[in-house]
């Protein structure tokens, strides 16, 4: 079976299809593989340069295993968008095998326009209802939390009166009348060293909401990307370094804190990234604004 171990240097276009023919995929095309470079799956090869003419340009030996990957979590995916966070958590987690310039690429297209931006705050509104929602709200309120989370993450501005009602939807989904209005309790979850409330979570939809706006907007460059991945180590090292105390404290929701499989690192990679790319981007705007600034009306 051809692997990653029968990679030993870099090689042209010609050899990356070779090695997909090789590994069990007749599909792979040159045409293929010139769409993937497009969508940041795979780098840019580098040119070579000789007296008379060129040769072909070079793909890394890197790349050429990343490309093996890929058509491995291909068979686990519906689209071709999702394979973007294989590159992604490849630059997020590990230096030295994916460049930011194509994890710039891959970005663009994990977050996708029209009907893919509307599926990834879809499914990360879901995601989050799992997370957060208390067992006995109800599906009418479940509904209008993932409606209007989803319309925050499709880019629609955060106003005033959308954050009231934001406030609204999470607090029913969190906090249902018929277990917490009698009581005048607030619902915490996690560890009490960063609980989760009604306040937090809100916050981190603004945050969502920040970071796909920017996005397809256009204003998210490489700049802005290193300085969210510099950010996001050093909230993942103070994390670890907590990590076994947290989920001592979690008590049923210790299942959150346990280390990740590599597998969910890459699913999670751009939901991971889109989170502290808009609270980087939060406080940025806030340190310039001053203490005065407000959400639009």
């Amino acid at each position: 079976m051809y692997t990653w171990e029968s990679i030993s240097g870099p090689g042209t276009i010609d050899d990356l299809v070779a090695d997909a023919h090789a590994a069990g995929y007749p599909d792979m095309t040159v045409r293929r593989i010139h769409d993937w470079i497009a969508k940041g799956l795979l780098d840019q090869p580098r040119l070579r340069t000789r007296r008379r003419g060129s040769d072909k340009a070079e793909h890394s030996a890197t790349q050429r295993r990343l490309l093996l990957l890929l058509l491995d979590k291909r068979q686990q995916v519906q689209q071709l968008s999702a394979l973007a966070q294989v590159p992604l958590a490849m630059w997020l987690w590990w230096d030295g095998y994916v460049p930011t310039r194509q994890a710039q690429r891959a970005w663009v297209t994990w977050v996708g326009r029209g009907r893919r931006s509307q599926e990834v705050a879809r499914e990360g509104a879901l995601g989050l209802l799992e997370q957060v929602g208390h067992q006995l709200t109800t599906p009418t309120a479940r509904a209008r939390f993932v409606r209007i989370i989803t319309e925050l993450g499709n880019g629609k501005a955060v106003t005033v009166r959308g954050r009231a009602e934001l406030l609204d939807a999470v607090r029913d989904v969190m906090e249902p009348d018929t277990v917490f209005a009698a009581s005048g309790l607030v619902r915490a979850l996690g560890p009490a060293q960063a609980p989760m409330t009604v306040e937090t979570v809100v916050d981190r939809v603004e945050a969502l909401n920040v970071a796909l706006s920017r996005t397809l907007d256009g204003k998210v460059d490489a700049a802005l990307l290193e300085r969210a991945k510099a950010a996001h180590r050093a909230s993942m090292a103070d994390y670890l370094a907590q990590r076994g105390g947290l989920a001592a404290e979690a008590g049923q929701l210790a299942d959150l804190f346990r280390e990740p499989s590599l597998q969910e690192q890459f699913d999670e990679a751009g939901r991971q990234l889109l989170f502290v790319l808009g609270m980087h981007l939060i406080h940025r705007r806030t340190r310039a604004q001053g203490p005065s600034s407000a959400i639009p009306v």
